[in-house]
Order: structure tokens, then C-alpha cells, then sequence
């Protein structure tokens, strides 16, 4: 399988499970987070942030930018504005709003991939913030599709403790 086809499939799979479990949810769920421990997103934050979490970085990928320190510097960023405590990370309004972001990053990471030659996602090698390692870009865009999968999983948890009956199968489930 190459790379286009591999990370096609799993950025097919992973916005439509999500946008799949988000539909579930109800306007008042949004400011809901785990009641013991420290440091959670609520799930407005985590909403806005999976609408984020694939295609902005994909799209940066392919464009040259990888979030390197030099990369930073030139925005104008910390690494603390990447990383900021929940209780600063912007939120989303609405579940609409969530699923309207949500089909926006989608079309960004493909339109980000459709754009990138084959060759370029196997030759082509990237580092990050996370990881020093040269990897090739292909390995990279299939670590946002990770990305935005593990907060999948999350608000399938954050679902799970808020008594939705949600199961395996909702979290991988793609069609409506």
C-alpha cells in the first residue's frame, strides 16, 4: 500500500467516526470534564482542539512548516502558547460549530494530501517539537491522524463518564 492510499483510508475513517460521536452530543455537555485530577480540557476545549489536531499540522507539514523552534520564532510563539494549560485553550460555542470546524480541517489535511506527490510523503523527511527524528513526511501526517483519533477516544471516554451508552463499536463506527 503507498502512502496516499494508506493515509487517505485513515483520514476517511478517523473525521467520520468523530464527527460521528460528536453528533451524539447535547449543547449542555459542553463545559462537562472529569471531576478528580487537574489539568482537563472540558468538552467545548477538547472539540475545538480535535478541530485542529489533523489538518492544521498536515496542511503545515506539506507546506514546509514543522513547528521547529526556527518556526516558532518567526510566529512569534512560545512553546508554552502550543501547550497551554486547559484552562486557557479555546473552546468551541456549539456542537455545530465543533462539526462545521471539524469538516474544515477535514478538507484542509485532504487537500493538504492531494497536493503532495507520492515520492514527497516516502523521501521527504520532517522533525517536530515532539521528536528530533527525521521522519519522512508520509509517517508524520499519519501521526496527526493518531492525533486526532487519541482525542477521539477521548471524548469517547468523556462520553462513556457522562452515562451516553456509547460502546467499541461507536468509537470506530463510520457511517451515520
Amino acid at each position: 500500500m503507498k502512502w496516499k492510499q494508506l493515509l487517505d483510508h485513515e483520514l476517511d475513517e478517523t473525521y467520520r467516526s468523530s464527527r460521528n460521536l460528536i453528533q451524539l452530543l447535547r449543547e449542555s455537555d459542553l463545559d462537562w470534564k472529569p471531576s478528580s485530577g487537574s489539568n482537563w480540557m472540558d468538552v467545548a476545549q477538547l472539540l475545538m482542539h480535535m478541530t485542529t489536531a489533523c489538518g492544521v499540522p498536515t496542511a503545515e507539514f506539506v507546506n514546509g512548516c514543522d513547528g521547529s523552534p526556527e518556526d516558532l520564532e518567526a510566529n512569534q510563539l512560545t512553546l508554552e502558547d502550543m501547550l497551554p494549560p486547559a484552562e486557557h485553550m479555546p473552546r468551541v460555542h456549539t456542537i455545530a460549530e465543533a462539526l462545521q470546524l471539524l469538516e474544515k480541517d477535514r478538507l484542509m489535511a485532504i487537500a493538504a494530501l492531494k497536493s503532495c506527490p507520492e515520492e514527497q510523503l516516502e523521501h521527504n523527511t520532517i522533525t517536530t517539537l515532539w521528536d528530533n527524528t527525521p521522519r519522512p513526511l508520509g509517517y508524520r501526517i499519519l501521526q496527526m491522524t493518531g492525533h486526532l483519533s487519541q482525542h477521539k477516544t477521548q471524548l469517547f471516554y468523556y462520553m462513556k463518564l457522562m452515562g451516553y451508552p456509547v460502546n467499541t463499536r461507536s468509537l470506530y463506527l463510520t457511517s451515520p
